[in-house]
């Protein structure tokens, strides 16, 4: 595993460091500086791992740092080093709130400290922010001077000690509740036709604990379509009714799977492409039994992450044409539709439309929601507040040009982007079967809550009609 971390400037010197083992040389950073050169010189692009002389030098940059592992090429177990790395960078953020030179600079002892809990010769330990903070506070720079004081000092809480890491013992709660969201996120490239050139869901299986004690959940989802193509070999069945939890907390009968949201049944070709679990989740049990079991951290955090690749149709289509009139104006005219079902509604809609950057002065005409220009994103941003499955509404834009111009150059290359959700709908047709919590020794009554959110991703977008 990793041998050393140092923390280096913008030039790749090093400002703070951490030995764990003593198999690298005390020079082995020296060369960081100008290995780092040597590769910006053969490439725009740096790889994340150079190695030398037999040392591994693995690193990741933020801000105007670079934070960099030394291992030995027999010893490195990259994936989990870069892993820490990012981890170590997530913890200073809730410690520093900015992470850059000056801060490290500023509070080395803190830094110290954490990476004496967060890493042992070289092996990754604890690495949850909130196990941190209950003995390793802001005030942890102040050196211990009398022996009271030492008796005062935080201990390390006994959850360190136990296989649940994650979660401090003593939680009490006067109502306990589980919150769960299910958030997929659509990235969907759609041509000027209206076909689909690539499309993906981003999911997240959120959850909000506010629960007492060491609670036990039970978590059970529809299998048929989410987890088919990751449990090879496994036999899972599932019934056309899927009994689940409502917004409201009340037991319900739910027919809906489709993946296509157009009233065809879910296929079960769907290509789950990454899957991640929280290092709570007991993962034998979920491989053997197809049941996702766990002791929650309190308060928020992501059970589940996965990414699916398959083929599904535009939530939310947009037909825009723009024709130039003697480049000396321009019209645009946009015709949007909810493709939903008709229970469904779409709420928060914003159409981004480009325009020239040399466009101006606007005028508009449109059926629903509000208009305006955006002239320093060279955009109309057309705004629906709620947009029921099935309607569909039209606008019309006209803005002068320069009156010197290349046609060429009011031709949009820009996609349309399109943001959007929609509550209580799920794109891949995962849908929550039962939340059970059990405390085995206070045995309290709970309230679990779930929900489900599609929305549009990072890169829903639509291409240009021009004429």
């Amino acid at each position: 595993m990793a041998s050393a971390l140092y923390f280096c400037d913008d030039k790749g010197k090093p400002i703070l460091s951490r030995r764990y083992k003593d198999d690298v040389p005390l020079s082995a950073i020296d060369k960081f500086s100008t290995l780092l050169f040597d590769c910006e010189e053969q490439s725009s692009i740096l790889p994340p791992c150079i190695s030398h002389s037999g040392i591994d030098y693995l690193f990741i940059q933020h801000n105007d740092l670079y934070i960099v592992a030394l291992a030995t090429s027999l010893s490195t177990n990259v994936a989990t080093i870069f892993t820490f790395l990012h981890r170590l960078m997530a913890v200073l953020g809730e410690y520093l709130k900015t992470v850059e030179e000056e801060s490290i600079r500023d509070n080395f002892i803190i830094i110290y400290e954490l990476l004496d809990e967060m890493m042992d010769y070289g092996i990754p330990q604890v690495t949850e922010t909130k196990m941190l903070k209950q003995y390793i506070t802001q005030k942890s720079f102040k050196l211990v001077k009398s022996h009271k004081k030492k008796r005062n000092a935080a201990r390390p809480p006994n959850a360190l000690t136990n296989s649940v890491s994650w979660r401090p013992e003593g939680i009490k709660y006067k109502k306990n509740e589980a919150f769960l969201d299910i958030v997929e996120s659509i990235n969907m490239l759609i041509s000027q036709s209206g076909q689909v050139v690539r499309s993906e869901i981003i999911g997240a299986v959120k959850i909000k604990s506010r629960l007492s004690g060491m609670p036990d959940l039970k978590l059970g989802i529809n299998d048929r379509g989410i987890f088919t193509k990751y449990l090879e070999g496994n036999d899972i069945g599932t019934s056309p009714a899927i009994e689940e939890i409502d917004d409201k907390g009340k037991k319900s009968k739910n027919t809906e799977s489709s993946i296509t949201n157009d009233g065809k049944k879910a296929r079960s070709n769907i290509e789950l492409e990454d899957l991640k679990f929280h290092q709570c989740v007991r993962l034998s049990k979920f491989e053997n039994e197809k049941i996702i079991t766990f002791i929650p951290p309190d308060g928020d955090f992501d059970l589940m992450n996965y990414r699916l690749t398959t083929s599904i149709k535009p939530l939310i289509w947009c037909d825009v044409k723009m024709q130039t009139h003697s480049n000396s104006r321009i019209e645009i005219s946009c015709k949007a539709k909810a493709q939903i079902k008709k229970k469904s509604i779409a709420t928060n809609v914003e159409i981004l439309i480009p325009v020239p950057d040399d466009a101006d002065t606007p005028s508009f005409k449109y059926s629903h929601g509000s208009i305006k220009y955006v002239p320093e994103k060279s955009a109309i941003l057309w705004k629906i507040r709620s947009f029921p499955g099935g309607k569909e509404y039209s606008m019309r834009a006209e803005m002068l040009l320069p009156s010197i111009g290349n046609s060429e150059d009011t031709k949009m290359k820009k996609p349309v982007q399109v943001k959007f959700q929609i509550p209580y709908f799920t794109t891949s047709g995962i849908q929550v079967r039962y939340l059970k919590i059990n405390e085995p020794t206070l045995q309290y009554k709970s309230y679990p809550w779930v929900r489900y959110i599609t929305q549009s991703g990072d890169d829903y977008t639509i291409r240009v009609n021009n004429n």
